[in-house]
């Protein structure tokens, strides 16, 4: 069963198993105890360069993709990543990665879910 994405402001359901938020940003308007979190994985976002850059323009999303995955190669997102991995693979992929941006195809979500979905 491969990861499933959700955005972070749609209801919790029981099927969503561990639920990681991969957001450097804490999302606008959701408290924490609402969130109902297990882990916020905050460094695993792209930079606020790489961010701010990409500014989910759909036209800029496979380069966006490409710079991503390289910045995922170094230092804290790399330990992060590989936190993710741990978990995906403890949980058997029973988990749900959170996001908050309102383009549920273009995001950094979806590049971790690839890269996850793949090990």
């Amino acid at each position: 069963m491969p990861v499933k994405l959700k955005r972070i402001y749609e209801q919790i359901e029981q099927e969503d198993g561990l639920r990681v938020l991969v957001d450097r940003v804490w999302p606008r308007g959701i408290s924490k105890a609402n969130a109902q979190l297990d882990h916020w994985l905050k460094e695993i976002g792209p930079s606020k360069e790489l961010r701010q850059w990409f500014g989910h323009d759909p036209e800029k999303y496979d380069a966006f993709k490409r710079k991503y995955k390289e910045e995922l190669q170094n230092g804290r997102q790399q330990e992060e990543l590989q936190k993710l991995k741990d978990l995906t693979k403890e949980h058997d992929k029973q988990l749900t990665l959170l996001f908050a941006a309102k383009d549920e195809e273009h995001n950094q979500a979806s590049v971790l879910k690839e890269i996850v979905d793949r090990q």
